[in-house]
């Protein structure tokens, strides 16, 4: 894997990220297929709206149908009909919110499945053994995530212990280091600065392929979230990727990019979408109300989206209002379209060092409003 730096304007970051299966533009927006499976989207979508890369996930696969499973059908690409880049979380973050009773030790977390009640163990090594079945591009290290607010002793103690962690998912990775294929490592301290630095430089010692900073966006405000970014991204390296996991909303990600973050994922795209919100240039929109029911107006008439740009917003709230599935399929559609616009937007921007001034007209357009019908 290789990251070129391309332009910078300000701290915001401009470049390409190689993988065995493709390149990303970056900054980019990874949309989420937990189960190998985009909910509603159909893997042609998801590329028509100008994602490079996808995320699915460690946990939930090898738990069904097994990652070993995967591997004899020809590995995740295979499998699920995507050609691209894909990168899989390690699957500690799953074991710590879905898994009520899990226990976490040196060794590695022993937990019930959320499906059958079978006991299972994720160490380390084993969560770089099941990546390396899937055949993901990137892949992730094991680590424990504590929700915030914490205690400082209980945000220390999972921190260290990821830093272990990662050490060891290291020596399993690198065997895979000629594939092309990376292994990133995640910085975690919670809200605590002191502790996130200590992190991130002991994971820099150890000389990843890139850093993910883990463990935000776990109910603190956003104000602590872009701080922890702040004081984390100045001690990253300039020529490995950073990723903030599971971020965000649409003003995260401009807020973000802004701090020297270059990916992310979040599922809000598809969840929202299955809930009658539609995001658009002017702001979210909410297809449940009453006032769309008698609306011909498309979502936004200057959409590259075709659904936004055709479909009119009584239909769509008619599909919401009747809980039909075409409904939450459109919007989930919709709704990642604009995420990769917006990176679009991003990347034209920092391109041609007008960053901030396209930041203010994006978040100026999102506070007029949406247009309301005649």
């Amino acid at each position: 894997m290789k990251f070129t730096p391309l332009a910078t304007d300000g701290v915001a970051r401009l470049g390409t990220l190689e993988t065995p299966h493709g390149i990303v533009r970056t900054p980019a927006f990874m949309p989420v297929g937990t189960q190998a499976a985009m909910k509603g989207v159909h893997w042609h979508e998801v590329r028509e709206t100008g994602a490079d890369i996808v995320l699915s996930n460690t946990y939930h696969l090898m738990l069904r149908p097994g990652a070993e499973r995967i591997a004899r059908l020809g590995g995740l690409h295979a499998f699920m009909g995507w050609s691209g880049p894909i990168l899989t979380d390690s699957g500690g973050f799953q074991v710590m919110s879905l898994s009520e009773l899990r226990k976490v030790d040196e060794s590695g977390v022993t937990f019930r499945s959320h499906i059958d009640g079978a006991t299972v163990v994720l160490s380390p090594e084993r969560a770089v053994e099941i990546q390396r079945l899937l055949g993901s591009d990137i892949a992730m290290q094991l680590d424990e995530c504590v929700a915030l607010p914490a205690e400082r002793a209980e945000i220390d103690r999972a921190m260290r212990l990821s830093l272990r962690w990662a050490e060891r998912c290291k020596r399993a990775f690198e065997p895979d280091l000629p594939s092309g294929r990376a292994l990133f490592a995640i910085v975690q301290g919670g809200d605590d600065v002191v502790l996130r630095q200590e992190s991130a430089r002991a994971l820099v010692a150890m000389d990843f392929q890139g850093y993910a900073i883990g463990g935000l966006a776990v109910g603190e405000p956003q104000a602590t979230m872009l701080a922890m970014i702040e004081e984390v991204a100045p001690l990253l390296p300039t020529d490995r990727p950073r990723y903030l996991m599971g971020v965000g909303t649409p003003d995260d990600l401009l807020k973000s990019v802004a701090r020297g973050v270059d990916m992310f994922d979040c599922v809000l795209p598809t969840r929202n979408g299955r809930h009658g919100l539609a995001y658009t240039r002017r702001g979210p929109v909410n297809l449940k109300n009453a006032r769309h029911a008698e609306d011909p107006r498309p979502l936004d008439p200057e959409s590259p989206c075709r659904i936004a740009r055709e479909v009119p917003r009584a239909y769509l709230h008619h599909l919401i209002r009747a809980n039909e599935t075409l409904g939450a399929m459109y919007l989930s559609v919709v709704n990642i379209a604009y995420f990769q616009t917006l990176m679009q937007g991003i990347r034209a921007a920092i391109a041609e060092r007008r960053f901030a001034d396209h930041a203010a007209q994006v978040t100026a357009t999102w506070a007029q409003g949406d247009v309301p019908a005649l």
